[in-house]
């Protein structure tokens, strides 16, 4: 393949003439995030969140721009049933035998970690408000894609029985077996998960430190679409061990519907620096 040195000197300076009209940033963003749920039965407690992004914004005119970058997002909460509660699902013991597997717990928790890089693309409006300050107002979308999802559950106690309906048998204390109680039950464990959008705005103020470099101070507000999490099917949230009632692996609540709609929302501040 022959390459025309003019097209080759053209495609330089077109790229040098973007980053030339590009403006850099860094910042961090910290404030509530939310994984908000659709499962019955639960009740979450959200806590801090916080991101760290880098990107840039190529200036189209004086007032209005495209931006793009990268983040990487973090959000955790304390998760834990409403009431002691039975739930079922079905299981295959050691030998092949099917049978319905019922859990109670008592002051059942889980302690989730979601951490997630984000591609924004947003389209920016400034405009000049006093000498050295202008409003910035972001709106766009990302790509929300979630790295981990990890999981620390804790129970003051377990209790697993099973019923063979095939014999109408209930057995309810058989640990060998995986059947029966265990107490002061800690696990760890991670949700499976996959890709989704979220709508992202932000609006705030820059304040001119020298000719090329800008403090940046903004509110945003993030939410997603869709769920994040991708399950083939129902488990049971305290998983079965079929040869013992201990190191029953934490499935998580979240697990115990296959659809289940988890999707991220966060709102809080952000703060940056811009420079060229």
């Amino acid at each position: 393949m022959k390459f025309n040195s003019k097209y080759i000197f053209v495609s330089i300076l077109i790229l040098f003439s973007a980053i030339a009209n590009a403006q850099f940033y860094v910042g961090v963003q910290a404030g509530a995030g939310n994984l908000e749920s659709n499962v019955t039965g639960t009740t979450a407690e959200t806590k801090m969140g916080g991101a760290v992004k880098a990107g840039y914004i190529y200036s189209f005119t004086k007032n209005i721009g495209l931006g793009s970058g990268i983040e990487f997002s973090q959000y955790k909460q304390n998760v834990s049933l409403i009431a002691s509660s039975t739930l079922t699902n079905y299981e295959v013991d050691a030998a092949g035998s099917a049978f319905i597997y019922n859990v109670t717990t008592s002051n059942y928790k889980e302690k989730q970690t979601l951490q997630a890089v984000q591609i924004p693309l947003f389209v920016q409006f400034k405009t000049n408000i006093n000498k050295g300050i202008d409003f910035n107002l972001r709106a766009g979308v990302k790509y929300f894609l979630p790295v981990s999802y990890k999981i620390k559950a804790t129970a003051d106690n377990v209790n697993g029985t099973a019923y063979y309906p095939d014999f109408n048998l209930t057995i309810n204390d058989l640990p060998e077996y995986g059947i029966g109680q265990e107490s002061s039950y800690s696990a760890s464990g991670e949700y499976e998960t996959k890709g989704i959008f979220m709508s992202s705005f932000e609006f705030g103020f820059t304040f001119d430190i020298s000719k090329k470099n800008a403090l940046y101070i903004a509110m945003f507000l993030e939410k997603g679409s869709g769920t994040i999490l991708n399950q083939k099917n129902n488990q049971s949230y305290v998983g079965f061990n079929p040869v013992s009632t201990t190191d029953r692996k934490a499935n998580g609540l979240y697990s115990t519907e296959q659809n289940a709609k988890i999707t991220p929302a966060a709102f809080g501040l952000t703060l940056g620096w811009n420079f060229k």
